[in-house]
């Protein structure tokens, strides 16, 4: 009859075996769980790494230089160029992407390698040029083909005007869109750049009906000087008791051409407007009573029209 051997005791030869092999089997899952967490953790740690190396790797950027002429064969521009630079590529928007930024004459951009669209704005100039980035850096002149344009009027042959009531539009036109303004209330002196072109200028002078206009052929790289001549004069109007006497406060005024037309209607003791030349009929209301006259403009003729009212 065979008898269990009690845990601890010895079995045949009187060995004690089972203790010690359970002791080294804990002994060794105890230090070889550690281990393997280790070297999980540099595993992980060496992925880490090259996600982070990968993430941070920068960019190579290039040098492009952009200057600008105004002619081929012209000088460096060496102030007051805007330099835009563009993604060719749209935004969600339907918008280029705008990159960078710049202002004054040479400009430098450090640009990643792509295309992009440039643009130099001098005045109301501009040139755009389409450039590709490789990794050697390059040098883009642009040619914007502009010109400059100072304006100034006179008025009677030889009268310089020299009021703030002068004023110049200048408009362009193009088969596409018909004519368009560029610039409105320009004054004069004042110098626009302008790319090379045919422009319709107005001049106003005054806020009533002395307008006069002409065609302005721009060149490029040059300054050109306009002069335009005005026919009109400034009137000052009176509602006076007699001749020469104080002008009457809160009367109403209506200026009309000969066959009706109202030019121009105001409040007051002494208005003041310059029309063009030619005839007039003056209608003043006050005191519930009304008074007209007719009156005549000569160009560069400034004068007072008086309505007297023994004269109604």
């Amino acid at each position: 009859m065979k008898s269990a051997i009690p845990f601890g005791k010895a079995g045949p030869g009187g060995r004690r075996f089972l203790p010690f092999l359970l002791l080294a089997l804990a002994f060794g899952l105890a230090h070889a769980g550690p281990a393997s967490a280790q070297a999980g953790k540099k595993g992980d740690r060496g992925k880490a790494a090259k996600k982070t190396s990968a993430r941070t790797a920068p960019v190579r950027k290039s040098a492009l230089i952009l200057v600008a002429k105004l002619t081929n064969d012209g000088t460096i521009i060496p102030r007051g160029i805007v330099w835009r630079v563009f993604k060719t590529s749209k935004t969600k928007t339907g918008r280029l992407e705008l990159v960078a930024t710049g202002t004054g004459g040479p400009s430098t951009f450090q640009l990643p390698r792509g295309t992009y669209l440039v643009h130099a704005a001098y005045g109301r100039a501009g040139a755009t040029a389409r450039i590709t980035m490789e990794a050697e850096s390059r040098q883009e002149v642009l040619v914007i083909n502009a010109g400059g344009l100072r304006l100034r009027a006179i008025v009677a042959e030889d009268i310089p005007i020299n009021t703030p009531n002068l004023t110049f539009d200048i408009y362009i036109s193009h088969a596409e869109e018909g004519r368009k303004v560029i610039h409105k209330g320009v004054k004069p002196g004042e110098i626009l750049r302008l790319n090379a072109d045919t422009y319709q200028v107005v001049s106003h002078y005054g806020s009533v009906n002395a307008v006069t206009s002409a065609e302005i052929e721009v060149v490029a790289g040059k300054l050109t000087d306009v002069t335009m001549y005005h026919q009109a004069a400034k009137i000052t109007l009176k509602l006076v008791n007699e001749v020469g006497g104080e002008a009457l406060a809160n009367t109403s005024w209506s200026v009309l051409s000969l066959n009706g037309d109202t030019i121009i209607e105001e409040t007051g003791a002494f208005p003041s407007f310059v029309l063009a030349e030619g005839s007039y009929a003056v209608v003043a209301r006050h005191g519930g009573k009304v008074y007209n006259k007719e009156f005549s403009v000569e160009a560069g003729v400034n004068k007072e029209e008086e309505i007297t009212i023994s004269f109604k």
